[in-house]
């Protein structure tokens, strides 16, 4: 299923990283795979085709929605358990249940800044946190955070929520990330990405690996989160409406 962009897209992604690489050097395929594709003439002729229709378009709706951290989540090309590529359209100020999140991953991702501007923290959990007595989880330097058990919900496509307790981490990176720039990171890295302009920002997020875990950490200081947060998928005709909106903010740039 597809036409030429498609084809050779799904190519590229099953020579880049099928097989059973360790985990660092599966980092370095991704982000080396999602900046040749997510280059701006690339992408370009990568969505125009799939927003006429080409690829899976009633498969990839389903699995496209508004995420809870703020951002439009396209699915372009479905690789089944090995890899999952996706355009995200962050909008300025938008508002989110989980904008401020900090959170890891079910695998290793790899993502390219197409358009605008991103600005990423990375994050490290204290190692003393939710222990008793002196020295608990709300003393000492860092952030306090309420940590919950991400996963997704039986015969569904929710996001469950299940609080796992005080929590304390600490801020080890911050970064900016321009049109053009690219980064990996491995599962578990505890990270939290806005984006930081008044124009919206294009990404191609890339989600790789066959190891993946049963759930990710969510940690947050605003506030208690619903158990349940509900994914409300696209249908055929506005998920192809949201990629010809896409395509042409991509010539706008």
């Amino acid at each position: 299923m597809g036409g030429r962009q498609v084809l050779a897209a799904r190519r590229q992604l099953a020579q880049s990283l099928d097989g059973e690489l360790p985990e660092h050097e599966l980092v370095a395929a991704a982000r080396a795979v999602v900046a040749e594709l997510g280059s701006t003439e690339r992408l370009l002729e990568l969505i125009s085709e799939l927003a006429c229709g080409e690829g899976d378009p009633a498969g990839c709706a389903r699995l496209s929605y508004r995420h809870v951290l703020g951002f439009d989540k396209l699915l372009l090309i479905d690789g089944g358990p090995r890899h999952m590529l996706r355009a995200h359209l962050w909008h300025p100020g938008a508002a989110a249940i989980g904008k401020e999140d900090i959170h890891n991953h079910r695998s290793p991702l790899a993502s390219y800044v197409a358009r605008g501007r991103l600005t990423m923290e990375l994050y490290e959990q204290d190692e003393q946190d939710g222990q008793s007595g002196q020295g608990g989880p709300r003393s000492g330097g860092g952030m306090a955070a309420a940590r919950y058990k991400e996963s997704l919900a039986d015969r569904s496509a929710d996001w469950l929520l299940e609080p796992a307790g005080p929590a304390r981490l600490r801020m080890t990176h911050v970064g900016q990330y321009t049109a053009g720039s690219a980064y990996a990171l491995p599962a578990h890295t505890l990270h939290r990405a806005w984006c930081d302009t008044d124009v919206p920002t294009v990404t191609l997020f890339l989600e790789t690996g066959s190891g993946r875990r049963r759930h990710t950490d969510v940690f947050t200081a605003a506030g208690p989160h619903p158990g349940t947060v509900p994914k409300v998928p696209l249908d055929v005709a506005g998920y192809l409406a949201e990629l010809g909106g896409l395509a042409e903010l991509l010539r706008s740039s």
